[in-house]
């Protein structure tokens, strides 16, 4: 992987990319009600199985697991480092009638100086969103700031792409766990081993991109637990035991 460090893609491209017009039709990407039945509250009950009270979700994009875990009852902190997103996660929870949510603008490199002094039981990053940073020393960095913001036992939780079946196989996808809208064509537009660039046409013709590193579910797992982590548990697709290529989405729950 050491290789993708090489490739000079900006740091904060991800934030050009979700545009305004991008981040204001994301949600007929994900569809809410579909994602929400696909998920059957897997993730609230990994959060409740862990004892866990407060989450820092530092993905939130347009706010669906910080507002419905906050629903559910969770304490939550909803943060992104893309500010064209933040407008959609406050629309949505005040729609949703969460209007105390807790939005924050925050870099996951520096985590810390966003939450100085604060600790929380989880913290999340979903959405196939940490495969936004490109360096590798910028992935070790991220993941120190979350242990370190983590209490005694707390757990991070990441998801990505499975980019093992992408890279091995080529693009595949079920159409029944993440983004789950119809009228949203989504397919590569250039894949290599160090990079991707995904492609979302919508029905109306509306094109956007998203440059992505595509790395391996192995990779991850490791980089946890040098990271500090004591165990790691891996989910295709919601499911603990799955094959390597199975799944359109991995899931990986560290615990400090």
């Amino acid at each position: 992987m050491t290789e993708s460090d090489k490739i000079l893609v900006p740091k904060d491209l991800y934030k050009e990319q979700y545009s305004p017009e991008f981040a204001g039709r994301w949600d007929e990407l994900i569809d809410w009600q579909r994602r929400g039945e696909a998920e059957n509250n897997f993730f609230q009950d990994i959060l409740k199985g862990h004892g866990v009270e407060t989450v820092l979700d530092i993905a939130c994009g347009t706010g669906f697991h910080s507002v419905t875990l906050k629903a559910d009852g969770f304490q939550v902190t909803a943060a992104d480092g893309a500010p064209n997103m933040l407008v959609w996660t406050r629309q949505n929870a005040q729609r949703l009638g969460i209007g105390d949510l807790r939005i924050v603008e925050a870099e996951w490199t520096r985590l810390g100086e966003s939450f100085a002094g604060e600790q929380f039981d989880a913290v999340i990053c979903l959405g196939n969103a940490f495969t936004h940073l490109f360096d590798e020393g910028d992935r070790i960095k991220a993941l120190s700031e979350m242990y370190k913001l983590l209490t005694r036992d707390g757990i991070a939780i990441i998801d990505q792409r499975n980019y093992d079946a992408i890279l091995d196989n080529g693009f595949s996808s079920k159409h029944q766990s993440y983004y789950l809208g119809e009228k949203v064509e989504v397919r590569p537009e250039y894949l290599s081993e160090d990079l991707l660039t995904m492609r979302y046409k919508y029905e109306d013709g509306e094109v956007h991109f998203l440059t992505l590193c595509p790395i391996r579910q192995e990779y991850v797992t490791n980089l946890l637990l040098d990271a500090g982590f004591r165990s790691v548990k891996r989910y295709g697709d919601f499911v603990e035991n799955y094959d390597l290529y199975e799944p359109d989405f991995v899931i990986q729950v560290a615990r400090k």
